[in-house]
């Protein structure tokens, strides 16, 4: 995008009478949010992205004519009349959108061929789970009974800043909790590890711990049943357009309000004088300033790199010294390889299965931290995805982040190779589980945890930073309700995204909002949110032109 923003960024003092400036660190959905928002609210604001696309994590690329989306596997909020979904028609993610909405969570295939199918309406799971093993029908009932209650109960704590919810909000919050608060506290109180492991049938065992295509470990109970009740009101869906198309609207919507987008602009460090954030330096030396800088970018670039470690608090040392490292406090990374099929996919299969690998199978996969693969059948999310004809499917797992970046530093070619092993083991497999796919398989693109942490700047290239319900969580929520995003001793300044409130795109965009309510309370001024406008049916068009694999992995090549 063109640098418009005028000469107002170039001058160190705002001139009297006109609007606070702003300045944000990132374009992904959390920096794009509070861009619009303080829009909305009469502030002007720019946004500085080292990357050519807005979205983050949140994006796509093509080859071929196939366009692979990495991102979202459902989206919280797609469903009207609650918070979440106002939310994304402030910021104009689902303007003019269809939505998709499936039956079912997800699928898990053992080594034998025995499948569980997690539906998502509580009685259809209860009869099929029973069938499966009836010797369980009791530990089935109290999960179904449990699921059912989800299903009544509507809380999406995303409009307002906690520090500054009104006693009418927070009694509206008891209304909703204090009735189910025995259901909260023992679901959230239940790991689903234990409870899984109450069960006889050994493919049950496994089949609940995957849930959520991956076993992500040390969940509880209640985000899996949160979850299944969100898609079984069809809350849970996938947008038209996936992940670049969401972070394309809301990336519009910002600019529709008056924003500014500066790409291909990486931000070195930002300017402090006398305990306040004033602009920020870019690498090539540039430097522009603002009343407010706000960070949506990787937390520890934020804090170490952006301002030199020179600004902390007991909570950010305990995050970014003492839990950063630590096995089980950041969401895992993944290995990602999507493949290019010409002609139509089984129409039996369901739109996403996790399918628990044999001992052998497992260690055919590089860096693997569990033995299974996820397979989803991308071109039943959206249309668009595929050229005519054709079919994309994306298999991913969760992957250790240290073998992929040691390789890549120390043996491109090995990691190159590596890359190519993954590319070969997806495609055999699909071919077992396709016969007549293995002719038609036209493509495989592979993107490492090391491709995620080099386009994104997330630390170990984490898809979605610290792990909720870990040690981190807590901490990391006292940085919203307490420290209400800022750090002490640095004025002019606030961090947003998910190192402050978590993983998850609502939560991205929630904490956008939420900055920009404490600005505006320690301005002075009115915060103001409201509905976009469609103009019309989204189109695929939004997109725009998207980068080639190779191009925004420079250096590493695809792997296919």
């Amino acid at each position: 995008m063109r640098d418009e923003a005028g000469p107002e960024w170039g001058r160190r003092e705002r001139t009297p009478g006109s609007k606070p400036r702003v300045i944000i660190v990132g374009a992904g959905v959390a920096g794009l949010s509070t861009g619009a928002y303080a829009q909305m609210s009469g502030m002007r604001t720019r946004i500085f992205e080292k990357h050519v696309l807005p979205g983050g994590c949140c994006t796509a690329w093509s080859r071929d004519g196939y366009i692979f989306d990495y991102c979202i596997e459902w989206l919280i909020g797609t469903a009207a009349g609650n918070d979440a979904n106002r939310v994304w028609r402030e910021l104009g993610a689902l303007d003019g959108k269809s939505i998709t909405n499936f039956e079912l969570f997800n699928k898990v295939v053992d080594e034998r061929g025995r499948s569980v199918t997690f539906w998502n309406d509580p009685a259809r799971l209860e009869e099929h789970l029973t069938r499966v093993s009836p010797a369980d029908a009791r530990l089935i009932r109290s999960f179904c009974r449990d699921l059912r209650r989800f299903t009544e109960i509507e809380l999406y704590p995303f409009l307002t800043a906690p520090a500054l919810r009104t006693v009418r909000e927070r009694a509206a919050t008891l209304r909703t909790v204090l009735p189910a608060f025995r259901l909260f506290w023992r679901t959230a109180a239940t790991p689903m590890h234990r409870f899984a492991d109450r069960f006889e049938d050994p493919l049950l065992r496994r089949a609940f711990k995957n849930i959520f295509f991956q076993d992500p470990e040390g969940f509880p109970l209640l985000p899996y049943l949160f979850n299944m009740a969100s898609a079984y009101h069809g809350n849970a869906g996938f947008p038209q357009g996936g992940s670049l198309g969401l972070a394309r609207s809301v990336e519009e919507r910002y600019t529709g309000l008056g924003g500014t987008v500066t790409y291909r602009a990486r931000t070195e460090r930002i300017l402090v004088e006398n305990g306040r954030a004033i602009g920020v330096e870019l690498r090539d030396g540039r430097r522009y300033f603002a009343d407010h800088v706000v960070s949506a970018c990787d937390g520890r670039t934020t804090i170490q790199g952006l301002l030199g470690g020179r600004w902390t608090s007991p909570r950010i040392d305990r995050l970014y010294d003492e839990l950063l490292e630590k096995p089980g406090t950041l969401f895992p990374a993944v290995v990602s390889a999507f493949v290019g099929i010409r002609g139509p996919l089984p129409a039996e299969d369901a739109h996403s299965t996790t399918y628990l690998l044999s001992p052998e199978d497992a260690a055919r996969l590089p860096g693997a931290l569990q033995s299974s693969l996820v397979v989803q059948l991308r071109s039943r999310y959206s249309d668009g995805f595929a050229p005519p004809g054709k079919s994309v499917v994306h298999c991913t797992y969760f992957s250790d982040y240290a073998h992929w970046q040691a390789l890549r530093r120390s043996d491109r070619k090995a990691y190159r190779a590596q890359k190519q092993q993954v590319a070969e083991f997806v495609r055999g497999f699909l071919a077992r589980r396709w016969p007549d796919a293995a002719g038609r398989i036209e493509l495989v693109d592979v993107a490492s945890p090391a491709t995620t942490r080099r386009y994104t700047g997330n630390h170990n290239g984490s898809i979605l930073a610290w792990k909720a319900f870990s040690d981190a969580d807590d901490v990391a929520s006292e940085l919203v309700g307490k420290d209400r995003m800022r750090l002490p001793g640095l004025s002019g300044f606030s961090m947003a995204g998910q190192w402050v409130g978590m993983g998850g795109l609502i939560r991205a965009a929630s904490t956008g909002r939420f900055a920009v309510q404490y600005l505006c309370e320690e301005l002075g001024i009115p915060f103001k949110a409201w509905e976009s406008t469609p103009l019309g049916p989204w189109h695929t068009g939004k997109l725009g032109r998207l980068p080639q694999l190779d191009r925004w992995t420079a250096k590493e090549g695809t792997g296919a």
